[in-house]
């Protein structure tokens, strides 16, 4: 993929996270059920690395930190969702590792 492949397709990302609501999003859940009745059905550890990708701004971490979980990684290419998720979790969102790539 060229370089300018990979900057539409951010820019692309970008713009869906700068211009709509979750609830607006097609992929949105206030419950993440089916992930996180892995976690529970599996009996994850709490202390389990978990690498969400392209978790971006799903409710997905705040129910794993609820939930006891804490070693969380949010990986995204979209700064603005990363950035969305941070504010809604507040001071839990320094117990995530973020990565925008």
């Amino acid at each position: 993929m060229s370089w300018e492949q990979k900057k539409n397709r951010k820019d692309h990302w970008e713009a869906i996270y700068q211009t709509k609501k979750p609830q607006e999003l097609s992929w949105y859940q206030a419950i993440p059920k089916t992930a996180l009745n892995f976690f529970k059905e599996y009996a994850i550890s709490k202390e389990a690395p978990i690498l969400d990708i392209g978790g971006g701004d799903s409710l997905l971490v705040d129910h794993l930190l609820e939930m006891g979980f804490k070693n969380i990684t949010v990986l995204d290419i979209s700064e603005s969702a990363i950035n969305r998720a941070k504010r809604r979790l507040g001071e839990s969102a320094e117990r995530v590792e973020w990565v925008i790539s």
